[in-house]
This record gives structure tokens, sequence and C-alpha cells, in this order.
């Protein structure tokens, strides 16, 4: 049992065994503890549905076994940080994509499909919902970052770009997926120009909480909880991501200061978003935890 002197991975480690699914607990344990890729892959495996797309809870505040866009996101992203993100595995996805897209060629938040299962109150399930680029541009960044080529992601790159260029107002997570699109896509030159854009506009709007000192100075976006603000780290998960050169190297560091701030008691990271039921808390924090020690360590904080 890890002692309030130990390390914030050791305390980590005792609050992931004690709390987090099965995915969760695999995942750290490849992350932190050379764990297996097989072993997350097989984890992972029990979201999958027959069409090829994930569900079954996998992003928490969506509940119920219909596969939808933002657990097959989710299911990518895995997939992408143990390197198996290619294959037919993908090839699947990429059809489920494809049937589950709207005429434009692009994901919505949240297929029709979700109607009857329980969710949380502030993700709408519309008959007819429209495309969106907080669902799209991760996939699409993720796919392009692993070289998959398949024919969705024609329209789906295009609706990213046009989206992207279209962004005057914006909130904290439709610039988390703009930044996880721009990452990734092949056009470099023109990632990195709609980039320096995006991050001006991050700076003009207050999307950052760029001094924790100063937090309470700093808007929370509508709809988003009380202190549902982010930080610099939110944006660049990575050193080489672009959204690094939006922020001086005294704000990345106050910024990456306050995750480690953050770790509580019981080893956790707190969830900031509202919460609505008790099970996605529970689950979601584990989630939370994991990321948090990989923004860290990738920044070149001691977390051992």
């Amino acid at each position: 049992m890890a002692g309030t002197g130990a390390s914030p991975l050791a305390r980590a480690e005792h609050f992931i065994w004690l709390t987090a699914r099965v995915l969760e607990q695999r995942r750290f344990a490849y992350h932190f503890l050379d764990g297996r890729a097989d072993a997350v892959e097989a984890a992972l495996a029990a979201h999958l549905n027959e069409d090829g797309g994930y569900g079954h809870a996998l992003e928490p505040d969506l509940r119920g076994p219909m596969s939808q866009p933002l657990h097959t996101a989710h299911a990518l992203h895995v997939l992408d940080s143990v390197g198996r993100c290619g294959g037919m595995r993908v090839e699947r996805v990429c059809r489920y994509l494809t049937e589950v897209s709207t005429r434009d060629g692009a994901l919505p938040a949240v297929h029709p499909s979700q109607r009857g299962y329980p969710c949380a109150p502030f993700i709408p399930v519309v008959d007819d919902p429209p495309s969106e680029l907080l669902a799209t541009g991760p996939v699409v960044g993720v796919l392009h970052r692993n070289e998959v080529w398949h024919a969705w992601l024609f329209r789906a790159t295009d609706f990213c770009w046009n989206a992207v260029d279209a962004l005057e107002h914006s909130h904290p997570y439709e610039i988390q997926a703009a930044v996880a699109f721009l990452d990734g896509v092949p056009d470099r030159s023109r990632a990195e120009a709609a980039a320096d854009r995006l991050g001006r506009l991050v700076r003009e709007q207050r999307l950052a909480v760029l001094d924790p000192a100063d937090r309470a100075s700093y808007p929370v976006a509508p709809g988003y909880a009380p202190g549902e603000q982010h930080f610099p780290y939110d944006y660049a998960r990575v050193p080489g991501s672009l959204a690094r050169g939006w922020f001086t190297d005294e704000e990345m560091a106050r910024s990456l200061d306050f995750l480690a701030g953050e770790q509580r008691e019981d080893g956790g990271w707190p969830v900031n978003w509202r919460s609505w039921a008790p099970g996605p808390q529970i689950e979601a924090r584990p989630m939370v935890t994991v990321q948090a020690l990989l923004t860290l360590r990738a920044h070149g904080r001691d977390i051992a």
C-alpha cells in the first residue's frame, strides 16, 4: 500500500488497483509497469461490437451497449497509445465510421442509437444530428498519424479542414479536437498555419488558464460545470504538439505544477466536468489519472 510519502506514481498505482476498470488497469500496467500491449487490446475488445464500433460505456458518460463515435474515437486513442492502430481492426472501424457518418461524410457527436440508454444530461440525443469537429477531428487525426488510408478519410478530412478554418468563437473541447486533427494531418504547413491562428484565438478568448494563481479571473465556457477550466497542458499533452507553441515556457511550467498538485490523497486525479451519476464519475477518475501521469512524464516531470 502506498503511503503519504510515496511517489506520485506509486500513489496513483494504488488508486488504479483500488478503483479502475480492467482497461485502465491494463493501460496503467502497459505505460508504467512494462505491461503488454496484447493485454490492453484484449481489455479493449470487451467494448467492441459486431458493427466494428465500440460501445458498452467505453466513454463513461454514454451508457449502454450501442456503438458510438465518441466510444470509437476513445478506442482508437487507446490502440494508438499501444502501437496497434492499424490492420484489419482499423479497417473494421473505418467501415463502422462510414455507416454512421452524416450526409457530409463526418461524424455526429452522438448517434441516435443512444436513445433509450442512460447518458449524461448535457449530451443531447437527436434524430438527425449534425457533423461535429468534436467527434471527427480526433478520429481523423489519429488515423492519419498512423498512415491509415481508407475512403472514409477523404470527405472527413475535408470536413475537418473546413470546420477548423471556420472557427471564430469556440470552447476548450472543440479546440482540443482541432489540435488532435492538426497534430496528425499530413499537410504540415497548412496545419502549422491553422494552429497558429487557433493559438491566438485561445489566448484572445481566454480559453486556457495561463496563471493558476489567478484562476478565478478566467471564464468558464457556457454549459460547462463550475471550475471546468482548461490549462496549457490540456491542449499540449506532449511537447511535440502544435499547441505547445501557444504558451511560453513559464506558462507551461505553471500549468504542469498545477497538474502535479491536483493529485488527491487517494492517489487519483479529480474529474472537473459535471457529475451526473456515481458510476461514470468512478470510472472516469482512473482515466483522468492515467492521462495526468502520461502528460507529466511527456513534459519531463519526475513522477516515479
